[in-house]
C-alpha cells in the first residue's frame, strides 16, 4: 500500500462506524463506473502484485484444494 493510501486509511479509520459505512459504500459503487478493459487490468496487476510478494516470501501460499475445504468449513 502506498503512504497516501495508508494515511488516507488510517484517517478513514478515525471516522464513526456509520460515515465508515457511507465511505465503503460509496468507494464500492465508484468501482461499477469502471469498463470491462479497466477491471481486467485491475486484477492483473493485482494477480501480478501478489505474484511478485509470493516471489519475494512476503506472503505464503496455500492450495486451492485447501482454500476450498477451508471455506466450506467456515460456511457450515
Amino acid at each position: 500500500m502506498t503512504p497516501e493510501l495508508m494515511e488516507c486509511e488510517a484517517q478513514a479509520l478515525q471516522l464513526p462506524l456509520a460515515k465508515r459505512a457511507e465511505l465503503a459504500e460509496h468507494l464500492i459503487a465508484s468501482l461499477d463506473e469502471i469498463d470491462e478493459v479497466q477491471n481486467e487490468q485491475l486484477w492483473l496487476d493485482e494477480a501480478d502484485r501478489r505474484y511478485n510478494e509470493y516471489k519475494k516470501g512476503n506472503i505464503s501460499a496455500r492450495c486451492a484444494e485447501d482454500v476450498l475445504q477451508y471455506a466450506r468449513d467456515i460456511i457450515k
